[in-house]
């Protein structure tokens, strides 16, 4: 059984690694004129991103629910919820430190 504080630090290593990718290529369109294909790639990108973090999140808590465990499910839920909003503070923290 996957553990809470692991499906929170997958979240946010996502997270990190989409936008490590996504400056490296801003930084090979940058003098490239506005195309259709920009807004296309992000609102892609957002629902892609929906599509994994809700994975990420939802995943055990359905199986839990489906097994007729609710309060294990709803337990479960907002541990990876509050694990995921400590790492959003530590970005928080970092982005006024750097």
């Amino acid at each position: 059984m996957k553990k809470p504080f692991l499906c929170a630090v997958e979240a946010a290593l996502y997270i990190v690694l989409l936008v490590l990718s996504m400056s490296t290529v801003i930084s090979f369109i940058k003098n490239q004129e506005d195309t259709i294909i920009i807004p296309m790639t992000m609102l892609s990108l957002f629902v892609l991103s929906a599509a994994v973090m809700g994975f990420l999140f939802l995943a055990r808590p359905l199986q839990l629910l489906i097994e007729n465990k609710k309060q294990e499910a709803m337990l479960f839920f907002a541990k990876v919820v509050g694990f995921f909003a400590c790492f959003v503070v530590l970005f928080v923290i970092l982005l006024f430190l750097i």
